[in-house]
């Protein structure tokens, strides 16, 4: 084989390798949004938390144990999904909102835990606490949006904080 050929060769290989091992690497977010929707239509504030289903499958091998399966298994899912709801507050004032469980599902390469409570007036700061997989990583960040207000606000937790306070009414 000419030099020419062999490095074009060596160069295919490499190209190729590189090819498989970067979405092993990309596949790593260590992120998560939350939603918190202000829903006059139902009364009630509503949370939507969105995992990569990725992540989720490498953290409850490391929380529950080698054997948990976020993918094929309902029980991991739901104690998943109360992991999460142990680890996520909205507070007013003093009173931490009670959410209630609404559900949880996989959706493409996401994995989804909801949460509800009744809308209560009177509320002009929300401070909010997301410790979701922080424990298992320290490099992961939550984000929430907290929508269906005037505009968007948004909160993020990453590095030390573990609380958050919005103003809500201006």
């Amino acid at each position: 084989m000419s030099h020419k050929l062999l490095r074009a060769f060596g160069l295919l290989i490499l190209i190729t390798a590189g090819a498989f091992t970067v979405p092993a690497v990309a596949h790593q977010q260590k992120a998560a949004i939350t939603k918190v929707l202000f829903n006059p239509r139902t009364g009630n504030i509503e949370v939507m938390h969105r995992f990569y289903i990725h992540d989720a499958e490498h953290a409850v091998r490391q929380i529950f144990g080698k054997d948990a399966d976020i993918i094929g298994s309902a029980e991991t899912q739901s104690i998943f999904a109360d992991y999460v709801g142990e680890r996520f507050a909205l507070i007013n004032g003093e009173t931490t909102l009670p959410l209630a469980p609404v559900g949880f599902e996989i959706e493409r390469v996401f994995f989804w835990v909801y949460q509800e409570t009744p809308m209560v007036s009177g509320i002009d700061d929300l401070t909010i606490k997301h410790d979701a997989l922080r424990d298992v990583w320290p490099q992961q960040i939550n984000t929430v949006n907290i929508e269906g207000l005037d505009e968007v606000k948004t909160a993020t937790f990453d590095g030390s904080v573990e609380l958050k306070t919005i103003r809500i009414k201006e």
